[in-house]
């Protein structure tokens, strides 16, 4: 075992919204472990609301960036005056390496598999893309060069993941502007992924809603402004209700907290979903490094499919040239969801 107690630890997960909430269980898994620590996480600006929502993370520091890149030597100072003793990054991009390097952060930790792993202190030898085991797991077990050694399961990882009052106001307040009730039924599609998946095709989504149709309760579009045109093609009967493009991140939140279950692609709302314990429905493809082995969602109360069909080797590039995605039965995805609403309108 590791004779080491940090004191001022940062966390640094400066990507997306389903990376940072798979990073979100280590908070409470170091606080166990070290309970007078001190924990701060680096993250984007647009994820922070999710930071902010789990009570083990003591402070906040929102990287600063410019256009599409993060502030040099703003950043390096940003961190050094913190003085922490301990930096434990989980989204290693050489930038982001540097900058934690020249913040004088005596012990870095970071993976052993990149050209500027050099710039770490302590190691971990894992190949993620491989997908031998889960993002989340991977996360944790970079907390070993600190002390800790976890074994993560569907039944001890707790994300933390708290609901603001001001966001579920927001929520109650548009759905009485588009004439619902507040206690409304309804599921979520959300049919976009930012680019951070291979999707399932539109025209996919747009059967699954038409076999959908005779449900007893709503289905809310999601995705953001840039997804509303796509969420504006899935308008296809008076169930479906458009809400892409209407809230900050902290509502999605909020709103999946309220639904029955959440359909997806491989982006963040089905992490959110997870971690609210809503029952999610996924769409993977075979591909290693996308993998429902790696990126699938965190629970038990999950609902999976991939393509139908054989493949080897599989790469991003191969799946879209021959379209793989088209190969999942969405006929058998709606009888899933139809048991799941009329097994839950049961109770």
């Amino acid at each position: 075992m590791i004779d080491y107690s940090p004191k001022n630890i940062l966390v640094v997960r400066t990507d997306r919204i389903g990376d940072v909430i798979l990073s979100l269980p280590i908070a409470s898994i170091i606080k166990e472990k070290y309970p007078k620590s001190k924990l701060t996480y680096l993250v984007r600006e647009y994820t922070s609301k999710l930071v902010e929502a789990n009570n083990f993370i003591d402070e906040i520091l929102i990287i600063k960036e410019d256009k599409n890149s993060f502030k040099f030597f703003e950043n390096i100072e940003l961190i050094r005056k913190k003085r922490f003793d301990v930096a434990i990054i989980l989204y290693p991009t050489f930038l982001i390496s540097l900058i934690i390097f020249l913040a004088g952060i005596p012990k870095r930790i970071g993976t052993g598999y990149r050209l500027y792993s050099f710039l770490f202190t302590d190691k971990i030898y894992e190949h993620r893309k491989d997908a031998k085991k889960h993002e989340l797991e991977y996360n944790v077990s970079l907390l070993e060069k600190i002390g800790i050694y976890f074994q993560p399961n569907y039944d001890n990882i707790k994300f933390n993941l708290n609901l603001s009052s001001d966001s579920l106001n927001k929520v109650e307040k548009i759905f009485t502007e588009r004439n619902l009730s507040t206690d409304e039924k309804f599921i979520i599609i959300h049919p976009g992924s930012g680019g951070s998946a291979v999707d399932l095709p539109i025209e996919k989504y747009k059967e699954l809603i038409n076999l959908l149709e005779d449900l007893p309760i709503k289905i809310i579009l999601t995705g953001n402004k840039d997804e509303k045109s796509l969420c504006d093609k899935l308008m296809l009967n008076k169930n479906v209700l458009n809400f892409a493009g209407l809230l900050d991140l902290d509502e999605l939140v909020a709103l999946i907290s309220k639904s029955f279950l959440l359909v997806a692609n491989s982006t963040g709302p089905i992490h959110i979903a997870a971690a609210l314990g809503k029952c999610t429905v996924g769409f993977y493809p075979k591909v290693k490094a996308c993998s429902v082995e790696r990126w699938g969602p965190y629970t038990k109360n999950r609902i999976i499919f991939v393509p139908e069909l054989e493949c080897e080797d599989c790469t991003v590039k191969k799946c879209e040239q021959i379209n793989c995605m088209n190969f999942i039965n969405i006929e058998k995805v709606s009888q899933e969801i139809k048991n799941f609403i009329k097994h839950n309108l049961e109770k």
